[in-house]
């Protein structure tokens, strides 16, 4: 998504609240978080750290990079996955994010980690051997 106003409500639509009660967190009215969502006002950072603190990604509203989760927060299967995956040479890798996005029904690839045709029939010829 482009822009703060609609990163901020996708945010608040991820948490599953009304304009109503975002605006009761932020300490505004439900038109003025309306107005933010919209882009006709900006708001102030009193506002930005209420929502943040009830679970908005502020760095993504403001940026629109998400903040990464923090290592100490990954299961043990999801450090284990993690391990094994950087240890993947760069063809494979490519296959996992393709696998995934495939699973997952998300279009495209990942950036920056697309196999070259022939690595990717060489990849699927052994695969199914």
């Amino acid at each position: 998504m482009n822009g703060f106003g609609p990163r901020l409500r996708e945010e608040r639509e991820r948490l599953g609240l009304t304009q109503r009660i975002f605006g009761d967190i932020g300490g505004v009215e439900p038109n003025a978080q309306g107005k933010y969502e919209s882009g006709e006002r900006t708001p102030r950072m009193d506002y930005l750290a209420a929502v943040a603190s009830r679970g908005v990604d502020a760095l993504y509203v403001l940026s629109g990079v998400h903040t990464p989760a923090p290592l100490d927060s990954l299961t043990s299967d999801e450090n284990r996955l993690l391990g094994a995956f950087r240890r993947l040479p760069s063809a494979d890798q490519a296959a996992v994010w393709h696998l995934l996005n495939r699973l997952a029904g998300e279009e495209g690839g990942h950036e920056g980690l697309r196999m070259r045709r022939p690595d990717r029939q060489a990849y699927f010829h052994d695969a199914l051997r």
